[in-house]
C-alpha cells in the first residue's frame, strides 16, 4: 500500500460488494459505486448510482398496514461496458482464469484503475486496463476508459455498451419485500452514430434524470468506427459495437458520460443540458487532467501532515485518513454550494438508512468549518430551509417552536420508519428512535459552532440564529415544572445510546429525564438569549416581532435554563437517564462467550425474546457525548448554573462507569469514547481510535458497509486527528489550543481556516508551531495554557508544550 492509493491484488466475490462501497467516486452531485462495468446487480455485485437529493416515495405493505418510505433512489447505471469474442461469452471474471488482478483507488487523483490478464477456455490471454472517475470539476460528466490487448490472439470482438434504467433499489437484504421500483422510462434514442440517451423519471416526486453517454473507439491514438447496432427497450438502451482486433495492439474504449437532472439550477431542460454536456466533454485525457487539478486544490486545503513512530504494516493511518477525507469530499464538496442537500448518515455509496439525514452532521461539519466553511454554510441551509416543516411538526405534537426529524429527506418531514426488520430474528419490530428530540440540539449546536469559527454574522442574522432560538422555544415549550422538585423536566424522549427506548414492561414509549438531552436543552436555551445579544439591534427587533417574542417568553427560556433536572446516582454518576441505576447489570462475559460479537446486543437480545430496556448497556455515547461536545469549563459553566456539583473527578468517574457498559455498536461509539479519552489515556484512546478508523475498511460490523460507508464516522476519525490530538476548542472569540498527540505520533502538521485565516500547525516533539496567513488586518486570539496571544496575517508563534 502507498499512502495516497487503496489496492486490491485479489478477487475476492465475498468481499466485492464492500470494495464496490469502499471505492465509489463522486463529486457531491452524484456518486457511482465502484463496480465494474461488465457486472450487473446480483449476489457479488450491486452496482449503484446517486444524485444528492433524489428522493422517491413509495408505500409498502408491511404487517397489515401501509407503510410509506422516501429512499435515495438508485438512478440509471451508465457503466455498462462489456466484450467478448464473436460467438463467445460475455466477459465474467468468475468465468475466466485471472493471471493477475489488481485494482487500485487513487486517492490522490481521485480515479479508481483496474488492472487484469486472464485466459478463457480456449486459451486466449487478454489484457484489461480501466480508468473511471466522476468529474470533480465539472459535476455532470462522469468517464470510463478501458483499453483491451489480445496477448496471443486476434480476431472479431463485440463491445456493448448502455445506460440502464432497468434499475430498482435491492442494496440493503432487510428492505427487500418492500416497494423498491423508483424509475419510470420516459425516452430512449441515439443522439448520433456514437451517442446514446436515457431519460427516466422518479414515480413520486418526478425528479427527471437524463443522461447521455458516447462510446468511441481508439487504435494508435487514431479513431475507429466499428460497426454499430442499436438495441433499444423500455428503460434501456444500448449498443453493440463489432470490429477486429490485432495481437498486441492495444485498443482503447472511451466512455464519456453526462447526467443532469430537473432538480439543476440554471438550466433549460435537464435532456437539453445533458446533450450540451456530452458534446462539449472532450476526450479522457482532457477530462483527466482538469479532474486531477481539481483533486488537487482539494487536497491542498484537506490534507494533513502525519508522522509515525513506527512503520505501520498494510494499510497504514495516514492511507485510511486520507481515504476519509476522499469520501467526505465526494459526499460534500464545492458543488453543494450550489444544491439543496444534505449530508446522508451513509454517503452517496448505498442504500442504508434508506439515504437519509440524521444527526451525522455533528461530526462532520467541525471537519469541514475548519477547512472550507462555505460548505457547512451550504448544509446547514439545507436545515434553514425546512424550519416550516420542523415547526409544523412541534405543533403536531403540541410544542412551540420547530421540532427537526430524526431522519430526514427531501422535505424535512420525519422519515423514520414505524417497523425495521431484526435480521437475527426475521421479525418487524416497533421503531421508536424518532423519539430522539435531541436532533434539535445537535442542530442548533452546528449553527453555533459555525458561527464560532467563522464570525458570519449575515449567516446568524437572517438564517441561524431563527433556528437556534425555534429550537430553543421547542425546549423550553416540552420542559414541564415538577412542582414537589421545584425543576423542569423532559420526559417521554431517547437518547443517543438508542438500545433504551423505554422503562421495562411499560407501555409508555421513552424515558425521563435523558441527561444529555436535558443539559443539551439548556445549553440552546443560553446560547438563544446570548444570540439575542449578539445581534444588530435593528435585526434583533424584526426577529422579536417576526416571532412573537415576548419578554416573559425569555425569562422562561432563562429561569428552565437554571432550573433543570439532572438525575445522580452513586455519589456523581450523572445518571443517563432517571431511573438507570434501578435496570439490571448485563452479564457481558457470559453473552461474549456464547456470541462471540456482541455489538449489536439489540438484536442479540430480541432474538432470545429479550430486550435492552432490561439492563445498563449501552449502544453507544450517551452521558458521555456531553464530555465530547464540551470542555470540562464549559460544563462546569453549565452545572453551576444549574446549581448541581461539577467535581474534578465527575469526568473520569463516568467515562469508567459508561464505558463498562457500552456495546460500540455503532460505528461513532468508538471514536467519541476515544476523544473522551484522549487526555486521560492516551494508549486507551489510541486503541478505540484505531478500531474506529478500520470500521469500514475491515466492515467490523459484519456486512454494513456494503450497504454505505458509515460518514459520520469516517469524518470523526479525520476531526480525532483536527481538533481532539490537537486540543483545538473555539470559544469566547478565542481559538485555543492544547496538543497531546498519542504517543504513536511523531508529528502532525496541518491547515485549518478560522476567521478569515489560514493557520498551519505544526506538532513535533515538544514544540507547537502556529503560522498565520490571511487577507485582512484583524487579529485573531489564540489561547495557549492560560495564556491569550494576538497573531496577524504573517506572524508564526512557537509554544513549548
Amino acid at each position: 500500500m502507498s499512502q495516497w492509493s487503496l489496492i486490491y491484488e485479489d478477487f475476492e466475490p465475498t468481499k466485492e460488494k464492500r470494495r464496490e462501497a469502499l471505492c465509489t467516486l463522486g463529486n457531491g452531485y452524484f456518486a457511482t459505486r465502484g463496480a465494474a462495468p461488465e457486472v450487473d446487480a446480483n449476489d457479488v455485485h450491486y452496482p449503484g448510482t446517486y444524485l444528492a437529493g433524489g428522493y422517491n416515495r413509495l408505500v409498502s405493505r408491511i404487517a397489515g398496514r401501509d407503510v410509506e418510505n422516501e429512499d435515495l433512489v438508485n438512478m440509471p447505471n451508465w457503466l455498462p461496458l462489456t466484450f467478448r469474442r464473436v460467438g463467445g461469452a460475455w466477459f465474467d471474471l468468475q468465468q475466466v482464469e485471472v493471471l493477475a488482478y489488481r485494482q487500485e483507488l487513487d486517492l490522490k487523483q481521485g480515479v479508481l484503475l483496474r488492472n487484469l490478464r486472464f485466459k478463457d477456455a480456449q486459451g486466449h490471454v487478454t489484457r484489461l486496463a480501466s480508468r473511471c472517475l466522476v468529474h470533480m470539476q465539472q459535476p455532470h460528466l462522469a468517464a470510463l476508459e478501458t483499453t483491451l490487448t489480445a496477448e496471443n490472439w486476434s480476431g472479431r470482438i463485440e463491445i456493448r455498451t448502455a445506460l440502464d434504467g432497468r434499475i430498482i433499489n435491492d442494496g440493503v437484504a432487510r428492505y427487500r419485500g418492500l416497494g423498491n421500483r423508483h424509475l419510470e422510462w420516459l425516452e430512449t434514442r441515439l443522439l448520433d452514430a456514437e451517442t446514446l440517451l436515457l431519460r427516466v423519471r422518479t414515480s413520486q416526486s418526478h425528479i427527471e434524470v437524463v443522461q447521455a453517454a458516447a462510446t468511441r473507439l481508439w487504435a494508435n491514438d487514431q479513431p475507429l468506427a466499428g460497426e454499430r447496432q442499436a438495441r433499444e427497450e423500455p428503460g434501456y438502451i444500448g449498443q453493440l459495437i463489432a470490429l477486429d482486433i490485432a495481437e498486441e495492439t492495444p485498443l482503447v474504449i472511451e466512455k464519456i458520460v453526462s447526467l443532469h437532472s430537473s432538480k439543476d439550477r440554471a438550466t433549460s431542460e435537464c435532456g437539453l443540458e445533458a446533450v450540451e454536456s456530452i458534446a462539449r466533454a472532450g476526450r479522457f485525457r482532457d477530462l483527466l487532467q482538469s479532474h486531477v487539478l481539481a483533486w488537487g486544490h482539494l487536497w491542498g486545503r484537506f490534507d494533513m501532515g502525519l508522522g509515525m513512530r513506527e512503520p505501520e504494516p498494510g494499510l497504514t493511518t495516514v492511507l485510511v485518513l486520507r481515504l476519509h477525507i476522499f469520501h467526505l469530499l465526494q459526499t460534500v464538496s464545492l458543488h453543494t454550494m450550489d444544491l439543496d442537500a444534505g449530508v446522508p448518515a451513509r454517503g452517496l455509496h448505498g442504500e442504508a438508512y434508506r439515504g437519509h439525514v440524521f444527526w451525522d452532521e455533528l461530526f462532520i461539519f467541525p471537519f469541514l468549518s475548519l477547512r472550507l466553511p462555505e460548505i457547512t454554510r451550504a448544509l446547514l441551509m439545507y436545515r434553514y430551509r425546512r424550519l416550516d416543516e420542523a415547526r409544523a411538526a412541534a405543533r403536531k405534537a403540541g410544542y412551540d417552536g420547530a421540532m427537526y426529524p430524526w431522519q430526514s429527506g427531501s422535505d424535512g418531514r420525519e422519515e423514520t420508519q414505524r417497523l425495521h426488520l431484526n435480521p437475527k430474528s426475521g421479525r418487524w419490530i416497533s421503531d421508536k428512535s424518532n423519539l430522539q428530540r435531541h436532533v434539535n440540539a445537535a442542530i442548533a449546536y452546528n449553527v453555533w459552532q459555525y458561527f464560532q469559527v467563522t464570525q458570519d454574522m449575515e449567516f446568524l442574522s437572517f438564517y441561524g440564529a431563527v433556528m437556534i432560538l425555534e429550537v430553543a422555544r421547542f425546549w423550553a415549550s416540552m420542559a414541564t415544572y415538577n412542582e414537589e422538585l421545584e425543576r423542569y423536566e423532559i420526559l417521554g424522549v431517547m437518547g443517543p445510546d438508542e438500545y433504551h427506548d423505554a422503562y421495562p414492561d411499560s407501555e409508555r414509549p421513552g424515558l425521563d429525564n435523558n441527561a444529555y438531552t436535558n443539559v443539551m436543552a439548556v445549553w440552546v436555551l443560553c446560547r438563544a438569549l446570548e444570540v439575542l445579544d449578539l445581534l444588530p439591534r435593528e435585526r434583533r427587533q424584526e426577529l422579536s416581532e417576526t416571532l412573537a417574542l415576548r419578554q416573559e417568553e425569555l425569562e422562561r427560556w432563562d429561569d428552565v435554563s437554571r432550573r433543570m433536572r439532572v438525575v445522580f446516582h452513586d455519589d456523581g454518576i450523572i445518571s443517563q437517564f432517571e431511573h438507570y441505576e434501578r435496570l439490571q447489570e448485563f452479564d457481558w462475559d457470559g453473552y461474549r462467550k456464547k456470541y462471540g460479537d456482541i455489538q449489536r446486543l439489540d438484536r442479540v437480545l430480541d432474538a432470545e425474546d429479550d430486550t435492552p430496556n432490561r439492563y445498563q448497556v449501552s449502544k453507544q455515547a450517551d452521558v458521555l457525548m456531553l464530555f465530547y461536545l464540551f470542555s470540562s469549563e464549559e460544563l462546569g459553566d453549565i452545572f453551576r448554573r444549574l446549581d448541581y456539583p461539577f467535581e474534578y473527578d465527575t469526568i473520569p468517574k463516568n467515562i469508567d462507569y459508561y464505558l463498562k457498559r457500552t456495546s460500540h455498536g455503532s460505528t461513532l461509539s468508538r471514536v467519541t469514547h476515544s476523544w473522551v479519552l484522549a487526555r486521560s489515556d492516551r494508549e486507551g484512546s489510541w486503541r478505540l481510535f484505531a478500531e474506529a478508523l478500520m470500521s469500514d475498511v475491515e466492515d467490523i460490523q459484519d456486512g454494513t458497509t456494503p450497504e454505505g460507508i458509515h460518514l459520520g464516522a469516517m469524518a470523526s476519525t479525520v476531526d480525532m486527528m483536527q481538533r481532539a490530538y490537537t486540543g483545538i476548542e473555539v470559544r469566547g472569540g478565542v481559538l485555543w489550543l492544547n496538543p497531546r498527540l498519542p504517543r504513536t505520533i511523531e508529528n502532525l502538521c496541518l491547515h485549518v481556516h478560522y476567521r478569515d485565516k489560514s493557520l498551519t500547525l505544526t506538532i513535533s516533539g515538544d514544540l507547537l508551531t502556529v503560522e498565520v496567513a490571511g487577507v485582512t488586518p484583524e487579529l485573531i486570539k489564540i489561547g495557549f495554557k492560560n495564556d491569550i496571544h494576538e497573531l496577524r496575517h504573517g506572524q508564526t508563534k512557537e509554544f513549548t508544550l
